[in-house]
């Protein structure tokens, strides 16, 4: 019978018994009659279509081609990232089908991981790039339910972040500017060098970030067209590119709105981007990156461990100590959950500012006119 498979929409010819051991066809009545009902079935969409499980390397291959074909799904770093994570399960699970897949098998992959000294951070993302890929099989109807159901991810402490000072973002500032590199390296003792020649745009870029709390490749990507001088707002994601795919509004701050104005001052006037690219040509292009600027400015500053995403953290620190709720900071820097997540990697820094306050606190006698009571 000319069968078409209801998942890929193929049409292909298979041999489909008409009986079984149960209902014996052995005469040519018999074997019309089980035609017919063969054929029925197939009308009603009814027919069962054999088809055997793929192993969950060669799904995890086809589920890689699906995101690549639906880009606006998925933004391509995350694509990058759930590749490199398949890449690791499929060198665990490459030949299992996956039906075939169990949970004593996702804990070996765990354990393992452990054992290599990844972080339980990181071993939670790969759980979660696995679940990706098998709730997608059971959309395809290879699965029934997640062999993953009910896993609690491994429990890890986040990180406290130093606390970075406006003082090392002017250090970084002044090294850039500073006559001290030649041929892609910080100058020694008695050598002539040379300021970076983006100095001025690298500047700008860290402080903007420091001011509005942007990421590194929104704040790229930020047009003239998204200041907002008569609202004081700045518009981040316009594009529709933001990490979560929502713009949002982060209010001018007063730091923020001299700095914008300083960078419009030196605006060039052939391109509609912050950061216009120094080799744009004819046509108007942003700037790719800063990165190779700062691993030389920070090599002159002698802040080694210093990361364009210290200038989000420092203007978060900076809402918190200044009294500013968490509902509006995680709107301002686009985070979805309200402000949970900036209360728990910053509520540190809120406890230490709010102990140096605490020593401002005076019990002293104050002098007034009031009469002593009798």
């Amino acid at each position: 019978m000319t069968v078409i498979d209801s998942q890929t929409g193929k049409k292909s010819v298979l041999r489909i018994p008409l009986g079984d051991e149960n209902n014996r066809v052995d005469t040519v009545p018999k074997a019309v009659a089980a035609m017919r009902r063969l054929q029925t079935k197939r009308e009603d969409n009814a027919l069962p279509v054999l088809r055997r499980t793929p192993k969950f390397s060669e799904y995890a291959a086809t589920y890689l081609e699906l995101l690549d074909r639906m880009g606006d799904r998925k933004r391509p770093a995350t694509i990058a990232k759930e590749r490199w994570g398949l890449n690791k399960w499929s060198e665990h699970l490459g030949e299992v089908r996956l039906d075939r897949t169990s949970r004593p098998m996702i804990n070996d992959f765990m354990a393992k991981r452990k054992v290599a000294g990844v972080s339980n951070r990181t071993v939670n993302l790969d759980i979660i790039i696995l679940r990706n890929v098998l709730k997608c099989a059971i959309d395809d109807g290879w699965l029934k339910s997640l062999p993953t159901a009910n896993l609690r991810p491994l429990k890890f402490n986040t990180k406290k972040r130093d606390l970075v000072k406006e003082a090392d973002l002017q250090r970084l500032c002044n090294a850039a500017h500073s006559p001290r590199f030649a041929h892609g390296r910080v100058v020694g003792a008695g050598e002539v060098g040379q300021s970076l020649r983006n100095a001025q745009q690298f500047a700008d870029y860290a402080m903007l970030m420091a001011y509005c709390g942007s990421r590194m490749s929104e704040t790229l990507r930020l047009r003239w067209s998204d200041v907002g001088w008569s609202n004081r707002q700045l518009t981040v994601g316009s594009d529709g590119l933001a990490k979560n795919r929502k713009p949002r509004d982060v209010d001018l701050n007063t730091k923020l709105e001299a700095h914008l104005l300083d960078m419009e001052s030196r605006r060039a006037p052939d391109s509609e981007w912050l950061f216009p690219s120094p080799q744009r040509g004819e046509r108007d292009e942003r700037a790719k990156s800063f990165r190779e600027s700062l691993r030389l400015a920070r090599a002159a500053a002698c802040l080694p461990g210093f990361g364009f995403h210290d200038c989000r953290h420092f203007f978060i620190s900076m809402c918190v100590m200044s009294g500013i709720d968490y509902m509006t900071i995680a709107r301002w820097v686009g985070h979805l959950d309200g402000g949970i997540l900036i209360g728990k990697v910053y509520g540190h820094i809120n406890n230490e500012h709010a102990k140096r306050q605490a020593k401002r606190i005076t019990f002293e006698d104050v002098a007034d006119n009031r009469e002593e009571p009798c």
